[in-house]
């Protein structure tokens, strides 16, 4: 059985508000001051199609999801780590798949409970 724990602190699980985490867009700025990762280093990333900005209306400005966030501050620990660009962008494809694996699997449960 899936459950929610109660919440203590309005932060403390601020990963469980997933009406916050479909609408949090963030722009490449306001990205780069919160992860420590350059915009320079956000938009190679992007080129080389690890990471996916949001593209909408006429906005130029780049714009990123939890998903995309989650990826580039786990980007970033790996490369501190030694990591290679190329080696961490594996490391964070083969994790996202598992845990969107392993999620379905917990969704298709809970529908039939």
């Amino acid at each position: 059985m899936v459950t929610i724990m109660e919440e203590q602190n309005p932060y403390e699980n601020i990963l469980q508000d997933f009406d916050l985490l479909k609408r949090l867009i963030v722009g490449i700025g306001e990205v780069a001051d919160i992860t420590g990762v350059a915009q320079r280093k956000i938009r190679y990333w992007e080129e080389k199609g690890i990471i996916h900005s949001l593209k909408g209306g006429e906005s130029s400005t780049r714009r990123y999801d939890y998903l995309n966030i989650k990826k580039i501050i786990l980007i970033q620990e790996l490369l501190e780590e030694g990591f290679t660009l190329d080696a961490a962008a594996r490391k964070i494809g083969e994790r996202m798949k598992k845990l969107h694996t392993v999620f379905t699997q917990l969704a298709d449960q809970s529908k039939e409970e």
